[in-house]
């Protein structure tokens, strides 16, 4: 077993209640620290599993079953270059030069803020790219992309993801 770091961020719960951490706690949440920030329940996990997608599926619910509504899975899938930097441990002005495909032909453009010095890009897509290009490990890429089908599953409403993400991770283990 693997230990899997990742947040999940929720809300629908009284922060002031007094039974708000203890709720987590005894519902299966002991291996996460709870937090609100900013209106939202931050759930950091520290997860013990056999793969990502248990892991994240398993967490979301259990977060699910103490009564609070899952909004999203972090780390954040949208990154600009020095947070891809950052993640790889690649330096900001090799991140540039990727970008630019003045080391490597086919990065992904960005899918926000294009037309301004601060894109962002899709963590998966970027990992994927860097997993191709032997940058970044063949785990880091199945990472990313379960958590943005964790995060599309969420957006779009489903409540069973555990079938849907390992399926998704199977699929890019097979591809990569």
């Amino acid at each position: 077993m693997k230990t899997y770091e990742f947040s999940v961020i929720a809300s629908g719960l009284n922060p002031e209640a007094e039974d708000f951490e203890a709720r987590f706690y005894d519902g299966g949440c002991d291996d996460a620290i709870v937090a609100f920030q900013k209106g939202h329940i931050i759930i950091d996990f520290a997860r013990e599993a056999e793969s990502i997608d248990a892991a994240i599926s398993s967490a979301i619910e259990t977060v699910r079953a103490v009564g609070a509504k899952v909004e999203r899975i972090e780390p954040d899938p949208l990154v600009s270059l020095a947070d891809i930097a950052a993640r790889t441990d690649m330096s900001r002005a090799a991140m540039s030069l990727y970008a630019k495909e003045q080391r490597a032909e086919g990065f992904p453009a960005p899918i926000a803020k294009v037309t301004s010095n601060s894109s962002l890009y899709d963590w998966a897509t970027v990992a994927f790219w860097l997993c191709r290009h032997k940058k970044v490990t063949r785990e880091t890429a199945i990472e990313a992309a379960v958590v943005k089908e964790a995060n599309e599953a969420i957006c779009a409403g489903y409540l069973h993801l555990r079938d849907r993400l390992k399926k998704r991770a199977r699929a890019l283990e097979a591809e990569l």
